[in-house]
Parts: structure tokens; C-alpha cells; sequence
């Protein structure tokens, strides 16, 4: 029996220590010294603090703000530790009476603003965690954060235009506005 209990522990204690140490060790130095940004979490920093991260959304309810896309993560919006769609299909009454909901926020917080509201300011995405909306729902509330913050339309809609990131490659995913680094420089906007 010795024979066998002496190798297996051996071979734990080896294992444990390469892949449970070492091989930890190992990917964490890498990935701090080649991402350092993506290792410690993306964050977008403000006057040396950090205020959110470029792959988490936050939620934004002042209308002097850009609202993001809704988010289904409980007990409250953009839970990072509970990532989570609302499961809820095309068809379901609740999903409906939500999204109609949505819909007159959108519309009482800016009464004037009759153009189509952008699907993604309305539907919540599979992770509920999304810090970007389209071009197109930035737009949709150009009028309303530039009339609230007492800035001209043009010069919002620039800011927007400055912080559209376009396919990555050229051809992958779609265009996209990442929604706490507009607020961020709307609040250094004079």
C-alpha cells in the first residue's frame, strides 16, 4: 500500500502546486504586464479615482445624462455579480408592458422628441451589463442633455460623433457609444 499512497501524494502535491501556483502566478504576471488595463478591470478613472469600468454599464436616470440600455440584473441595475437576461420572449405581456413603460419615460423626459425611440433603449441585452448603446440612441437624446445642460444640439451631437467607436477590424460588431465615457465628457463640457 506504501508503494501507491507515496506517488499519489507526489503526484498531488505537483499538481497542486503547478496548477493551483504557478500556472495562476504565471497568467496574472502576463496579463499584467502585457493588459495591464484589461487585468485590473478596465476602469475609467476620474481626478486619480476610479468611477466605473468600459465593459460595465451604470445606470443613468438625470436627464442631463445619456441613458444607457436597460438592464434585467437583480436585486438591482448592472449587478456585475449577477449577470442575467430577462428571459423574457417577443411575445410575453410583461416584456410588452415594460417595454411600452420604457417608452413613455422616454417620451416624458423629453415631450418634444417624436422620432422612433432605438430599440436598445428599450430592451434589456442577455447580460444586462451593457455600457454601450448605438449611435442612433445617442442621438435620440442629443436634444434632451443638450437642453437640460443649456448646450447647443451641434455641440452635443460632436461630443457623440467623438465617441462612437466604429467595427472593431472594420467588419466585426456594430458601431457603438460607450455610454459613461460620453457622460464623463459631458461633464467636463463647458
Amino acid at each position: 500500500m506504501g508503494t501507491h499512497l507515496r506517488p499519489a501524494l507526489v503526484s498531488l502535491i505537483a499538481l497542486t502546486v503547478l496548477t493551483g501556483l504557478l500556472y495562476p502566478l504565471a497568467v496574472t504576471g502576463i496579463a499584467q504586464l502585457l493588459f495591464p488595463g484589461q487585468a485590473n478591470g478596465s476602469l475609467i478613472m476620474k481626478d486619480g479615482k476610479a468611477v466605473g469600468s468600459s465593459l460595465i454599464g451604470q445606470p443613468f436616470d438625470d436627464p442631463k445624462y445619456f441613458w444607457g440600455r436597460p438592464s434585467a440584473t437583480t436585486p438591482f441595475p448592472n449587478n456585475a455579480g449577477s449577470s442575467s437576461g430577462s428571459n423574457l420572449g417577443p411575445t410575453n405581456p410583461d416584456l410588452q408592458k415594460q417595454v411600452q413603460g420604457r417608452i413613455e419615460a422616454l417620451r416624458a423626459a423629453d415631450p418634444g422628441n417624436a422620432t422612433p425611440v432605438p430599440v436598445d433603449l428599450v430592451t434589456t441585452s442577455g447580460s444586462g451589463l451593457d455600457p454601450q448603446i448605438s449611435p442612433a440612441a445617442a442621438l435620440y437624446q442629443v436634444r434632451r442633455v443638450a437642453k437640460t445642460r443649456g448646450l447647443t444640439e451641434e455641440a452635443v451631437r460632436s461630443l457623440v460623433e467623438q465617441y462612437t467607436v466604429g467595427r472593431q477590424f472594420g467588419i466585426l460588431g456594430e458601431p457603438r457609444v460607450n455610454v459613461l465615457q460620453l457622460n464623463l465628457a459631458l461633464d467636463q463640457a463647458k
